[in-house]
């Protein structure tokens, strides 16, 4: 469909929009679908990277996979573009993502009103005319009325900054900026620091090359096998015949995926038959370990019981006796920190190539032009280095926009204490401005495209209605943003989430920044109908003039 409103320049050569998205992943590219094609807008969206994709843009590393299955891990607007896309694997790799957004970004025409290579580094508020003046990196001006920030969770890496990086003589890499070249490790030596969800995905496909790898863990985490496998041609025919009623599941789910959380708790079953679900979840593999009993996150003791089965199942994987206690030490509870899932993880410490460096215990005093040495004094030689250290998750991708709302507040100003924001949409000051998936929403504790359409459709809907009613602006209330960051807290402090003190899910990952619960957590099912509700109350908690 034709755009139904056309871009404008000003003299100075600024592009007249409707709305400005900024980012081209999941979220940006229905955003810009919902906007242009079934509202009309004019739209412009600025994309730093030079295709489609996101996160899965630079997030190409040994081994990126996702870690929702693949028939739930896609668009559910349009019939059309289920049955025309055909997916391999159960939980598909990162090219096989990309091939996908590139043909979901073909078949809706999106890339014409997508200016890639195009980085944001200022986005003013200028309250007299009621617009977003954003600026590029190469000098480039655009004006809009609405602007949302489709950035991603976790799309700011995290490298952290050790003494001597500058003098390495090898060569470093972070995985979420991996090169699009791709890396060869053959015959390196090479040290990877970090193991969560990435690090695990990447240690066993590096050991199958390298020399030597040598993985440096802070923090030891629970994993469960994915079971990877090909999907058969009867899967994939039964999902496309019951896609209805799948949707309906990751609609009416706490965490959006195409599974239901079981109704029984960890103690209605004996111990054996605990211990027998136990098993042939980890026999069936994937996220769904964590959906058998209802009160996983709420209970500890019940939390203890799977943290134990894993903890047991690591040491018989492992097959040193230390090497498996090192990877057993965990001390937060199971899912408590994403629950990474993998494919023959612990296996590759039984590699006679791979080594495990506890930097908890004996922790990295410097780089040097050799390799990594530690408090102890000891060393470790490396050809390359691989940062598995993360991201600034969730505030990171969208503080460093450069983003100024009214009266000269920044966002970094308002946020210094940690994100406060209303439903996790808009932020009190900054009129127009709309969050995709923001702190306060479900967002990384949920199936993204779940979460991503929900915020998308909910804030179409929301400009429409705006238009609609000659609206000029709305903006999240001071008092509104209060008490959801106050349900946000509450929602957290009902589930054992905050005990994992080392999470990103509290920004603990970076230093200095305000240890916060950042995602809401009270169930993505809920949080639908509490937006719902607020758009029904003709938008209550949002001031509209």
């Amino acid at each position: 469909m034709t755009s139904l409103a056309t871009n404008a320049r000003a003299t100075d050569g600024t592009a007249e929009l409707d709305a400005v998205i900024i980012g081209a992943g999941f979220s940006g590219m229905y955003q810009l679908h919902t906007l242009r094609d079934r509202l009309g807008l004019s739209v412009q969206v600025l994309e730093a990277g030079e295709g489609v994709g996101g996160t899965w843009y630079w997030n190409r590393y040994p081994g990126a996979r996702c870690d929702s299955e693949s028939h739930s891990y896609c668009f559910s607007f349009s019939q059309e573009l289920l049955n025309d896309w055909e997916w391999s694997e159960r939980y598909p790799a990162q090219p096989e993502i990309i091939r996908y957004l590139n043909f979901v970004a073909d078949r809706l025409d999106l890339r014409r009103d997508v200016k890639f290579g195009t980085r944001v580094v200022a986005a003013d508020y200028d309250e007299s005319r009621n617009r977003w003046d954003v600026t590029t990196e190469a000098g480039e001006r655009f004006s809009a009325k609405y602007l949302i920030t489709a950035v991603g969770c976790l799309s700011t890496t995290n490298v952290p900054k050790f003494e001597g990086l500058e003098s390495f003589a090898g060569e470093w890499y972070h995985t979420g900026a991996w090169p699009h070249e791709g890396v060869d490790f053959t015959g390196k030596r090479v040290i990877q620091i970090g193991t969560g969800s990435t690090g695990i995905q990447a240690v066993p496909v590096i050991a199958e090359t390298a020399a030597h790898l040598t993985v440096m863990q802070r923090t030891p985490q629970f994993s469960v096998p994915a079971r990877n496998t090909p999907l058969t041609d009867e899967f994939r025919r039964w999902v496309k015949e019951h896609y209805p009623e799948i949707h309906e599941v990751m609609r009416g789910t706490t965490n959006g995926h195409s599974f239901r959380i079981m109704e029984r708790n960890a103690f209605d079953v004996d111990d054996d038959e605990r211990m027998a679900i136990y098993e042939a979840a980890w026999e069936k593999g994937g996220l769904q370990f964590r959906a058998n009993f209802k009160d996983m996150l709420t209970s500890k003791a019940a939390n203890d019981t799977a943290a134990e089965f894993i903890k047991h199942k690591i040491r018989q994987i492992v097959k040193d006796p230390a090497t498996a206690e090192k990877l057993a030490n965990i001390d937060h509870p199971y899912a408590a920190k994403r629950p990474p899932i993998d494919t023959n993880y612990f296996d590759t410490y039984n590699r006679d190539n791979v080594s495990l460096v506890d930097v908890r215990a004996d922790p990295i005093a410097a780089i040097t032009p050799t390799g990594i040495r530690l408090q102890s004094g000891a060393e470790h030689a490396a050809d390359i280095i691989v940062f598995a250290t993360g991201f600034d998750a969730m505030t990171g991708s969208l503080l460093r926009l450069g983003i100024t709302g009214r009266d000269g507040l920044t966002l970094a100003k308002a946020w210094e204490a940690g994100p406060r924001n209303y439903l996790g949409l808009q932020v009190a000051g900054f009129p127009n401005l709309f969050t995709i998936t923001g702190p306060g929403s479900p967002s990384v504790l949920c199936n993204m495209p779940v979460a991503i359409e929900q915020h998308v459709e909910w804030i179409t809907d929301c400009i429409a209605h705006l238009r609609g009613h000659e609206i000029e602006r709305i903006e999240a209330r001071d008092e509104a943003s209060d008490e959801w960051v106050q349900q946000v807290n509450e929602a957290a402090r009902a589930t054992l989430l905050p005990e994992a003190h080392s999470s990103w899910y509290l920004g603990a990952n970076v230093p200095g920044k305000p240890r916060v619960f950042m995602p809401y957590a009270g169930g993505m099912a809920r949080y639908r109908a509490i937006c719902d509700e607020v758009a029904a109350r003709d938008y209550e908690g949002f001031e509209l003039n």
